[in-house]
């Protein structure tokens, strides 16, 4: 195993990965990265639990659009699942904001 330093929203992370498998770890940081700046940039969600949320949503929507045409989300157009993201968002307001407080 190898372990790798990366950058996600500036915060330092050491990673493991096999031997060989570093480009592949190090565009997947890359990706993460531009998502969860770009959440973070629009103001839209707040606080870095969410931004890593909404971001893995974000992340998992794509993957499940192109892995299986056939699959769940293949019937939605672009801007239906982007009204189910940002229904996920607001239950996650919901439930998050009461933590928060406690802070």
């Amino acid at each position: 195993m190898i372990n790798l330093d990366v950058l996600i929203m500036g915060q330092p992370y050491r990673l493991a990965c096999r031997d060989g498998e570093q480009k592949t770890l190090r565009e997947a940081v890359a990706y993460l990265d531009a998502k969860m700046c770009a959440l973070r940039d629009s103001g839209k969600v707040r606080g870095t639990d969410r931004i890593a949320v909404m971001a893995a949503l974000s992340v998992a929507a794509e993957f499940l659009s192109v892995k299986s045409p056939q699959g769940p989300l293949s019937d939605m157009t672009m801007m239906e699942v982007k009204q189910k993201l940002e229904s996920m968002h607001a239950v996650l307001d919901s439930v998050l904001a009461p933590q928060e407080n406690l802070l």
